[in-house]
């Protein structure tokens, strides 16, 4: 009873930061990895994912294939400007 009442004071002066590493290979990764257990620190490695819609990243990719074909139209100063009036 006593070690689980250390174990459960532990976790609660445990603090969780986030830290995004971006390595070339997985050399650097297994670096990073060494030198956390070396300083005994408890560690979590996730796969970074895209903080984008989905959804939206397809309208964006749509528009350059668009421009890119030659859909669009050309936009004066002025007339952007005469939006915002």
């Amino acid at each position: 009873m006593y070690k689980t009442a250390i174990r459960e004071l532990k976790k609660e002066q445990m603090k969780a930061i986030n830290i995004t590493a971006y390595t070339d290979d997985t050399s650097q990764i297994e670096a990073l990895k060494a030198v956390m257990k070396a300083l005994k620190i408890k560690f979590e490695l996730t796969k970074g994912e895209n903080p984008y819609n989905p959804e939206f990243v397809e309208k964006i990719q749509q528009g350059d294939e668009d421009l890119k074909n030659g859909k669009g139209r050309v936009v004066t100063l002025e007339e952007l400007d005469s939006l915002w009036k």
